[in-house]
């Protein structure tokens, strides 16, 4: 069982894990080599010695714990050998398969609580047992799937009930091995019971991509499209960091598309680990210097545009880590947000 951690404020920190102390070290050396970047004129709180690394309070905060109680105002929540309390307001809203009184959650239940950035250790948001399976159908028997989300993780088992069957079967017709699936529902032992589709289905097999568009000049600055997120798997809940389409072909990422679809349907520069980027909720605004920690080579497959606060550029550009897409004002439930990445920042 992983021990469950609190998530700091976005970019605030998760050094005592093994990938964020590699990235830290990272930056060390590149900033031993290339001297510490100048900070810019009119920088401001929110800029760390020129990262521009959000700081504690700029961004909402989100924790994540097993519930341990709930009253009609009051949430306690374990995080490992600690205990958290917060408070529940009127105004706080829940999601468990569907929208949820507070006062219902189950204890035992993984919750996933955004924080009221104005009113310290108030709940604002709560997303119990919520999960999500992204990557091809590998095998189909009745209501019930098997699902390869490569990256070298292991295959997911989804059940569709027969209560979302409609649902999801209107946004995702081809229910069969070699098809793309991205759902969304409650996080079982064993399994993921789907509960709502996360994006349309590509109407193509993976076995028959169709060819990118091609692109002319230099790749840009700032890369528009549709950032994602992915529950934790093998990492702590609190990491803070995002999965990248084009990891450097050296980088030897696991579970590489085949063929064509190495090149994504996004013109995006090849990075390495460690490299930062600059991701912009254009939804909420809100935006923060992440640093790159895996790979996301199954978001190449998908052509997609998220439809959050309007319509966004086709092709996924970036898969969070679930306390950065939380931090970012994302809603887990809708999958997705509208944003920007900008490459190369210092």
């Amino acid at each position: 069982m992983v021990d469950l951690q609190g998530l700091g404020a976005c970019c605030d920190g998760c050094a005592s894990t093994p990938a964020a102390v590699r990235i830290a070290r990272r930056r060390l050396l590149k900033a031993a080599v290339f001297g510490p970047a100048a900070v810019p004129a009119g920088a401001g709180p929110g800029d760390d010695h020129g990262l521009g690394f959000a700081m504690p309070g700029e961004l909402p905060r989100a924790v994540m714990g097993k519930v341990i109680d709930v009253s009609p105002q009051v949430l306690v929540i374990s995080q490992g050998s600690t205990e958290l309390r917060l408070a529940l307001t009127a105004d706080v809203s829940a999601w468990r398969g569907g929208p949820a009184d507070p006062e219902g959650l189950h204890i035992d239940d993984v919750a996933v609580i955004r924080l009221d950035p104005a009113r310290r250790g108030v709940a604002d948001r709560i997303w119990c047992n919520i999960g999500r399976v992204t990557g091809t159908i590998i095998e189909c028997q009745d209501n019930t799937l098997l699902v390869d989300p490569g990256t070298g993780r292991e295959r997911q088992v989804v059940v569709v009930p027969s209560r979302a069957a409609s649902r999801i079967q209107v946004r995702y017709p081809n229910l069969r091995p070699g098809y793309l699936m991205d759902v969304i529902g409650l996080r079982w032992p064993g399994h993921l019971e789907a509960i709502v589709p996360a994006t349309p289905q590509p109407v193509y097999p993976v076995t028959r991509l169709p060819e990118p568009p091609l692109v002319s000049g230099h790749v840009p600055g700032t890369i528009s499209g549709s950032a994602t997120w992915r529950e934790p798997a093998g990492e702590p809940y609190g990491l803070l960091g995002v999965g990248y389409p084009a990891l450097d072909p050296d980088a030897g990422c696991a579970a590489e598309p085949p063929g064509q679809a190495a090149a994504g349907f996004v013109r995006m520069p090849y990075l390495s680990v460690g490299s930062l980027l600059r991701i912009r909720n254009q939804c909420s605004g809100a935006q923060c210097v992440l640093p790159v920690t895996s790979c996301a080579p199954i978001a190449r497959l998908f052509n997609d545009r998220c439809l959050t606060c309007a319509t966004s550029p086709r092709g996924r550009i970036a898969e969070l880590t679930l306390a950065s897409f939380v931090a970012l004002g994302g809603e887990l439930e809708r999958g997705c947000f509208n944003a920007t990445i900008t490459v190369g920042e210092r």
